[in-house]
């Protein structure tokens, strides 16, 4: 058949045509996905999207949330960062995301506090929260923080020699609180020698082991704030009786000789008076916390009978730890004749009682449920020291304690996604006729219909 040179070109002319009609299209298409951004999250456990608690919180902060990863320049991590923030996005547009290299800015990533391991840092409305691990739950419960984190007052007694919270010195507590301060909680000092009242507006008393014995005036003020409800958190250290009588008062006792750990070697640590935690009970101080704290020594506590608080052990040594009441120097063993005591041992309590009016500002997460007191006490206070703040996890276990204290310890559960199509239960028979099929029938069929192709064509 002799098609005309008029045909030929109507011909040319409708496939010319039709592929600028395709070009359009994509061309459109291409616009339009840059322009409007369209997600579905088709798996069985809806894996790739926020919860529901999550968009809820994010619809009711108001103004912009800055995130800065201070990561190395690792592509799969930053891609997994930014994957989980792309979430958020999606229900707050004004969330933006920044990746920083750490060694590009060693003064600033010292003046946060940053390992090498990096972190992120989440700012909302002027205030501020570090992340080692991120995560959904991590996130949202951050965040959560700070939108709810009004301006509070935490008071440090003085005047007998404890650790200053605006102090420079290696034992001072100087850097933990300028990261007190950094979440708008307010450290203020006391000397109840010369101002004989806790301040009123005080939602915390810390107390660290002083230097010289509190006059009696001074230890009767501090038992009448905790008769009245006050929260506290009382950090002694080994060989320090200087707070035994308000440890009594509570139902506490420190047992004699300080903490050692011999399974502190496994982590290159050659001071057995260095004790690690790594396994910790439920709590809501350590709720969703996994990270290793280091505490240089401490004393064991022991909790007694009679107390009406109700104690829980928050900290507490390896099974491979004893008090060791002799000089720490050269090769130790454990004493089991002596008044030595072998681990677990607990050096830190959390104590709660209900409470009456304590003329201290104290706040729930309710109205409706009734106030609580709460008290720390911990064997060590050097954890928080200036010298040791940087390490592992010391510094968010502190945070975690001081925002329990204050009744500032919000946190939205979200519930792990599990998968329920990970696996695929197959019977023998059926793994047998899937690999038949695939191996045998399936390449014969491919090869039976080329050959007949092959034939019709020859045919021609």
């Amino acid at each position: 058949m002799k098609i005309s040179r008029h045909k030929h070109q109507q011909i040319r002319l409708k496939n010319g045509l039709i592929v600028l009609a395709l070009l359009c299209a994509f061309g459109t298409l291409a616009w339009l996905s840059n322009r409007y951004k369209v997600e579905t999250d088709i798996t069985g456990n809806n894996s790739n999207s926020l919860s529901q608690a999550s968009q809820k919180l994010l619809e009711s902060l108001p103004g912009d949330i800055r995130l800065t990863a201070y990561i190395k320049k690792e592509p799969a991590l930053r891609s997994q960062i930014a994957q989980l923030v792309d979430r958020y996005k999606r229900h707050k547009a004004d969330l933006t995301l920044s990746f920083i290299d750490p060694d590009s800015q060693p003064d600033k990533t010292r003046e946060l506090n940053i390992d090498a391991t990096g972190a992120v840092i989440v700012e909302y409305q002027g205030r501020s929260e570090k992340l080692n691990f991120i995560d959904e739950s991590s996130l949202t419960n951050a965040l959560l923080q700070l939108a709810n984190a009004g301006e509070r007052w935490v008071t440090f007694l003085t005047g007998h020699g404890e650790r200053a919270p605006d102090g420079i010195a290696n034992f001072d507590l100087g850097q933990f609180g300028k990261e007190l301060d950094r979440r708008k909680i307010k450290a203020q000092t006391i000397n109840l020698a010369t101002m004989p009242d806790i301040p009123r507006n005080s939602a915390l008393l810390v107390l660290t082991a002083p230097a010289v014995p509190l006059l009696p005036a001074e230890l009767e003020l501090i038992k009448r704030y905790i008769r009245q409800g006050g929260n506290l958190l009382l950090l002694t250290d080994p060989g320090n009786r200087h707070l035994d009588a308000l440890q009594q008062l509570i139902g506490l006792r420190q047992l004699p000789g300080t903490l050692v750990d011999s399974s502190s070697k496994l982590y290159g640590i050659n001071d057995p008076s260095f004790v690690l935690a790594s396994d910790y009970i439920r709590h809501p101080v350590t709720q969703g916390f996994q990270t290793i704290t280091v505490y240089p020594v401490a004393a064991a506590l022991e909790i007694g009978e009679e107390t009406d608080f109700q104690a829980v052990v928050l900290l507490k040594s390896a099974s491979q730890s004893w008090t060791e009441t002799g000089p720490i120097a050269g090769k130790i063993l454990f004493d089991a004749d002596g008044d030595e005591k072998q681990g677990p041992l607990a050096f830190a309590y959390a104590l709660t009682r209900p409470s009456t009016s304590s003329g201290q500002v104290l706040s729930t997460s309710s109205d409706k449920e009734p106030l609580e007191q709460r008290i720390i006490v911990t064997g060590d206070g050097d954890f928080l020291s200036n010298s040791y703040i940087g390490n592992v996890g010391n510094l968010d276990i502190g945070l975690r304690m001081v925002n329990w204290l204050i009744h500032d310890d919000r946190f939205i559960d979200i519930p792990a996604k599990i998968a329920t199509d990970k696996s695929l239960q197959l019977s023998q028979i059926s793994v047998a006729v899937i690999g038949f099929g695939f191996l045998v029938v399936i390449p014969f069929l491919l090869m039976g219909a080329g050959f007949y192709i092959w034939r019709k064509r020859k045919q021609r």
